[in-house]
């Protein structure tokens, strides 16, 4: 079964509404679920181009610092438990460190990317022969689609980001390849250019507590807050401030919730709720745009 959201909503004008900071609920019993992640190492990583708001050329990144950062990363979740597979860079890719948007993966089968920018076409071709040599099958995007940094997978459902560079035409496309629910949600705000650093998951929904996440309002068009109130009333909302930190641009095991140290009152936030934060350094990639999540595809079961 697919979900669509077929309405488009301008980006609305004017000052935007404060977000609500409510009480936090009770925290439920949480527990972590061991992962698999494929990441890509950043030797290639610098900002030669500008394909989204935070990204300035003039800007140099410092490649020693970046590399340090992403070694911690991948260092945190190897502390946890989980398995981290580590893909080489395609010369002159910058953006190849961001492996969430290389493809979508649930269990052997994967919906392959195609990137909206040429600048990162190369990549598509790249993790898709990477996963094929871990024999998965991966079945080609003919539409606008930049894996899970416009994909997020709970147990129940796939969340779908459009708006900016996956096309809602991929979104049907991907539900006859991936056998989940897929809904999707526009997204308004140029600086949110990616679900992933509009929307986190908390908890999937596989373990015994729910299915969980944390959003920003703002950075959804009418109809989308509304589906995303609908299925999620107890979502964390967050504030724009706690999004422009990439605090949402998170990686959670259901109970371990990775993300960058800037986002600090979002991490006190998650406490409240019964989750582990673990703040990490990573703004050498957010002169790209990207931060925790980015850097991470995760294999699904």
């Amino acid at each position: 079964m697919t979900v669509l959201d077929p309405h488009r909503s301008a980006t609305p004008t004017g000052p935007r509404p404060a977000v609500p900071l409510a009480a936090p609920r009770p925290a439920a019993r949480r527990s972590a679920r061991t992962r698999s992640y494929a990441m890509c190492r950043p030797t290639e990583f610098r900002v030669t181009y500008a394909i989204n708001p935070w990204m300035d050329p003039t800007r140099p990144v410092d490649g020693a610092r970046a590399l340090a950062q992403w070694e911690s990363l991948v260092a945190a979740y190897r502390a946890l438990g989980h398995a981290v597979d580590v893909v080489e860079p395609l010369p002159g890719q910058p953006d190849m460190v961001f492996a969430a948007n290389g493809a979508l993966v649930v269990g052997d089968v994967a919906y392959g990317s195609s990137f909206r920018f040429p600048e990162r076409a190369a990549e598509a071709d790249a993790f898709a022969a990477w996963l094929r040599s871990l024999h998965v099958e991966v079945v080609p995007a003919t539409h606008p689609a930049e894996g899970e940094g416009d994909f997020l997978v709970l147990g129940h459902v796939v969340l779908a980001g459009t708006g900016f560079r996956t096309s809602l035409a991929a979104h049907v496309e991907a539900a006859t390849v991936i056998d989940r629910p897929f809904v999707t949600l526009e997204l308004v705000d140029p600086s949110f250019y990616h679900l992933d650093v509009a929307l986190g998951v908390l908890d999937d929904g596989r373990g015994e507590a729910p299915a969980d996440i944390a959003y920003y309002p703002g950075a959804f068009s009418l109809h989308s807050r509304r589906t995303l109130r609908e299925l999620f009333p107890d979502a964390l909302l967050v504030t724009r401030d706690e999004a422009l930190a990439f605090g949402l641009n998170l990686v959670s095991d259901g109970l371990n919730v990775v993300l960058p140290q800037e986002a600090r009152t979002l991490a006190d936030r998650l406490h409240q709720r019964g989750y582990r934060p673990m703040p990490v350094e990573l703004d050498e990639f957010l002169k790209s745009g990207g931060s925790v999540k980015c850097c991470t595809m995760e294999l699904h079961a």
